[in-house]
């Protein structure tokens, strides 16, 4: 994978060969330590909840400040936006993880673990999507239209959905990883802690478990479909776009259960991400048509950040004037979610 990425990263980046596999290698280390730390599973308090969440704000905001003081103001922006971007997306990702763990009823012991395979999964898929990204960028002159086009998409879809409640409904029958895997071999009813697969009868049978966390596998395509092309749009360089992605999906498994009570009072989020996924493409679709001709205005990326900020305070401040008083059930109807 270091190859594969260094390989489109030399194009235009930042990164230095050294610089791409120390921050690979860092990776790879935190999510051995995250894996370490759910070796026994256990039920996640909130006070190491907030204590790794803490760790893992602290750590890229540490990273920006050496951008920005290492490359400059421009990379320094750059980076702070695509980071802001890319967790936001991922704070509304768990929304879906949220109602996963809830429809396969995951065991709050088990629940960390199925996290860290979706931050592992989704780590994986980025990593693809931003190199076919990084190639995509440097050899057809239109890909910043296409990346337009799929975020303008995503944004009416999130819109749709937001009005709707359709993202909220989960119905494990209907999904096709789960048919696929039952298709495959049976599934035992009970969970039976962190194994996926057991012999049952003389028959090796999967575990609810190995359902949860093929699922999320699944919506973790989804999510890099969006993701990537979002944080193109604040910047071309695919080292920076690793690093924004990395350091945003590390961070997931603690703050879930930081959130997991205040994802409820985020009812206005969704219309949130739809304005910024639909600005952000406005930008692309402008920055490919001022290669065309130079008349065409660009949006400059402290701009960008600007608006990105402002959405989210807006949208934060609205969604907790909404809920404000009311009980578990009435947000969720404010929400959408019923």
């Amino acid at each position: 994978m270091t190859e594969t990425l260094y390989l489109a990263a030399e194009l235009q980046s930042v990164g230095t060969p050294a610089l791409w596999a120390i921050t690979i290698g860092g990776v790879i280390a935190l999510l051995a330590l995250d894996f370490l730390v759910t070796r026994r599973p256990h039920e996640v308090s909130i006070r190491e909840a907030l204590g790794w969440s803490a760790f893992y704000i602290a750590l890229p905001l540490a990273f920006g400040a050496w951008v920005w003081s290492r490359y400059g103001s421009k990379q320094g922006v750059e980076y702070l936006t695509g980071y802001l971007v890319e967790k936001s997306l991922s704070v509304d990702n768990l929304f879906v993880f949220m109602l996963l763990l809830a429809a396969f009823a995951v065991p709050p012991v088990l629940q960390q673990r199925v996290l860290l395979f979706g931050i592992t999964g989704a780590l994986v898929l980025r990593a693809v999507f931003i190199a076919i990204g990084a190639a995509a960028l440097q050899t057809l002159d239109f890909a910043f239209l296409i990346f337009a086009l799929i975020l303008l998409v995503t944004a009416a879809k999130l819109l749709r959905d937001a009005v709707t409640g359709h993202e909220q409904e989960v119905d494990i029958s209907k999904m096709r990883s789960v048919r696929l895997l039952r298709k495959v071999m049976p599934v035992v009813e009970e969970y039976r802690g962190t194994k996926m697969i057991v012999k049952e009868a003389g028959r090796w049978a999967f575990t609810p478990l190995a359902l949860v966390v093929v699922a999320v596998f699944a919506t973790d395509i989804v999510f890099a479909v969006d993701s990537v092309p979002a944080v193109y749009g604040i910047t071309e360089d695919p080292y920076l776009v690793f690093a924004t992605n990395a350091f945003a999906l590390l961070g997931l498994r603690a703050l879930y259960f930081v959130l997991h009570a205040a994802l409820s009072r985020l009812v206005h989020l969704t219309y949130g991400l739809a304005i910024i996924l639909a600005f952000i493409g406005v930008k692309l679709g402008l920055h490919w048509a001022h290669g065309i001709w130079e008349g065409v205005p660009e949006i400059p990326t402290l701009a960008s950040l600007g608006v990105i900020v402002g959405v989210l305070v807006v949208v934060t401040l609205t969604s907790l004037r909404a809920t404000r008083g009311l009980t578990k059930g009435e947000k969720e109807i404010v929400a959408g979610k019923r």
